[in-house]
C-alpha cells in the first residue's frame, strides 16, 4: 500500500471535514485531491488547476523542529510550482467557512496570474 493511500485511510476528523466541503468540486467547481504526492512529501489537499496545496496542521505543529521542518518541506513545494496554504486543526473545526472562504482567495489570486502568493511553475514569483 502506497503512502498516500494510508494517509487517506487514516486521515485526522480535521481532515475528514475539510474534505467533505472540497471534494467533488464543491468549491465554486476546482477539483481537487487529497493526500497527492508532490516531490517525496504527500500533501494533505491539492488543486492541480490553481496549483494549490493546502495543508492541515494538527497541535504538534507547533515545535520549532516541526515548524522548521514545514518551512523546508513547503519551500520544495513551492519550487515545484506550487502555492501553500496552511490551516490548523481548530480552524477547520471552528470557521470552516473561513477556511473556506481563504482558499477561494487563494484560488482567486491564482486565476489573476503569477504573483508573490501564487508561485509561477519555475519556483520564480
Amino acid at each position: 500500500m502506497s503512502r498516500a493511500t494510508a494517509l487517506r485511510r487514516t486521515q485526522t476528523s480535521a481532515e475528514a471535514k475539510l474534505w467533505r466541503a472540497l471534494r467533488g468540486a464543491q468549491l465554486n467547481g476546482f477539483k481537487f485531491r487529497r493526500q497527492h504526492p508532490i516531490d517525496r512529501f504527500v500533501v494533505d489537499f491539492i488543486c492541480l488547476k490553481a496549483k494549490l496545496v493546502v495543508e492541515v496542521d494538527g497541535a504538534t505543529h507547533g515545535s520549532p523542529a516541526v515548524l522548521r521542518h514545514d518551512a523546508a518541506r513547503t519551500r520544495i513545494i513551492e519550487m515545484a510550482g506550487f502555492q501553500v496554504i496552511r490551516f490548523g486543526n481548530v480552524d477547520i473545526r471552528e470557521n470552516l467557512d473561513g477556511v473556506l472562504e481563504s482558499i477561494l482567495a487563494a484560488i482567486n489570486i491564482c486565476d489573476e496570474g503569477p504573483s508573490a502568493l501564487c508561485p509561477s511553475p519555475t519556483g520564480q514569483a
